[in-house]
């Protein structure tokens, strides 16, 4: 069988999809860049922090490693890590809420869709939330906006910047009103965090819409984004339908956003450790 002939089998399958990082680790050595096409080792991706060498496409990455770019080996530690989502509607739609969370829980092995804690970037101290789509998309419930507020809440109280890295597709509307409390909730504990003159940084991934960019994503000091992220609140057929007319190809991107004033600056993830140290040096923050 030729390499072309093993991809198109493979392409049958779960392998070859939008998201390389998907595939099962015993089976997917090689993948092919959704976005160029380029065939890539697996262990080169992953080294590459899972950016195509080619055209620079890059593919979703989990929680676990995101704080490893992030963060300077060893440095991070959680808190929080014991609170539960609970069902207080008693929701249902095809699918029954309570069962949805055990089967993101049983498939991420995470409480719920963020995590949070302490770390060190280039031996800085800063305070760190990172959201992950592979649980419900990322939705933001009552556990993924109580743990975010308890974390600015700390980072208040011990005077540190934060980072809050951005990864959702809204306010999870299987718990309805409570849910998008949190958005106000979040919101409130940033306003205490600037009153005390402390750096605030969102970093935009892809993709970050719904209640997130309506609230905590757009309220940083410095917004932050990676390329070609999508980033927005409505989708796009729900805007062209009700503008009545067509938008731009590039509308709701990283790149678009920043043309036009909403994002301050993009940085490619191979870069983002380095820019973070910068960035919070330049705001007065110190190594300890």
């Amino acid at each position: 069988m030729s390499l072309f002939d093993w991809f198109a089998d493979r392409r049958k399958g779960q392998f070859v999809g939008k998201v390389i990082q998907e595939a099962d680790d015993s089976d997917g050595l090689w993948g092919k860049c959704p976005e160029c096409g380029q065939v890539v080792y697996r262990k080169d991706l992953i080294a590459n922090a899972s950016v195509c060498s080619n055209c620079g496409y890059h593919n979703r990455i989990d929680s676990e490693e995101r704080i490893n770019l992030i963060t300077d080996p060893g440095s991070f530690q959680s808190f929080d890590t014991d609170i539960s989502p609970t069902d207080p509607l008693g929701f249902k739609d095809r699918r029954a809420y309570a069962d949805r969370l055990r089967e993101s829980q049983a498939n991420t092995g995470m409480k719920d869709g963020v995590v949070t804690g302490i770390c060190k970037v280039e031996s800085i101290p800063m305070a760190l939330a990172v959201m992950d789509f592979r649980f419900m998309g990322g939705s933001m419930g009552s556990v993924v906006g109580e743990k975010i507020t308890r974390l600015i809440e700390k980072a208040t109280s011990k005077k540190m910047p934060l980072l809050i890295v951005c990864a959702s597709g809204g306010a999870r509307m299987q718990e309805g009103m409570l849910s998008l409390m949190q958005m106000a909730k979040i919101s409130g504990a940033l306003d205490r965090h600037r009153d005390a003159e402390l750096l605030y940084m969102p970093l935009l991934t892809h993709p970050t819409t719904g209640g997130v960019t309506a609230s905590f994503a757009m309220l940083g000091d410095l917004i932050l984004a990676e390329p070609k992220a999508l980033i927005g609140f409505a989708g796009r057929r729900v805007i062209e339908q009700t503008l009545r007319e067509k938008l731009p190809d590039n509308f709701q991107t990283a790149e678009y956003l920043q043309e036009h004033g909403f994002v301050d600056t993009i940085v490619p993830r191979t870069k983002l450790r380095n820019t973070l140290g910068t960035l919070l040096r330049l705001h007065g923050n110190k190594p300890k």
